[in-house]
């Protein structure tokens, strides 16, 4: 496969990922993940940032991201990059299945992976909303990876493009939903 193929091929793979954590700003909200409760430490597990709404909303979504993608192929839209992943998969067939069982996992493990980063933020003392650069953008990402990764083959070059391309994208969205009032910070 060639870098420009790889490149889209990669993009392409994340998407539901991506979607999953920047919908996990609208769907959230509610009961924290940790139920309020302070680790060994004295701080919060995760804090309020991180909701059981966000979680299951956004991981939802993700799934549902991961069947349209699948749906869509099925007419020959993006078929290419879809049967790349999913020819990977044998325990389900068809396209549809095979593109909510990528969305499932991605959109789960990037909100997952967000969770994990608030923790490890928690425990080195970083109020909630305070940046704390490529662990932000990029504790979503490695999760996602971990959990495709048993199901789609990852070349250490995709790796290397997903982590890449995520971190533009996501300071990328993170000024977008800040223009349009979702986050009260740019980063």
């Amino acid at each position: 496969m060639d870098i420009i193929n790889l490149i889209i091929y990669s993009i392409y793979l994340m998407i539901p990922a991506y979607l999953a954590n920047g919908s996990a700003l609208v769907f959230g909200g509610g009961t924290p993940l940790d139920f309020g409760h302070d680790a060994w430490d004295g701080r919060r597990l995760v804090g309020d940032g991180v909701t059981w709404r966000g979680i299951i909303g956004g991981g939802l979504f993700g799934m549902i991201i991961g069947g349209l993608l699948g749906w869509l192929a099925s007419y020959g839209l993006g078929d290419y990059f879809f049967n790349i992943s999913a020819i990977q998969i044998t325990m389900v067939s068809g396209y549809i299945p095979k593109g909510l069982l990528i969305g499932l996992l991605l959109g789960f493990g990037a909100l997952i992976g967000d969770a994990i980063g608030s923790f490890i933020k928690r425990r080195l003392n970083f109020e909630r909303g305070k940046p704390v650069p490529l662990l932000d953008q990029l504790d979503f990402v490695v999760v996602a990876l971990i959990f495709i990764s048993p199901f789609i083959q990852l070349t250490w070059q995709m790796i290397l493009i997903i982590l890449v391309v995520s971190v533009f994208l996501h300071l990328g969205a993170n000024i977008f939903a800040y223009l349009i009032h979702l986050k009260d910070v740019w980063y």
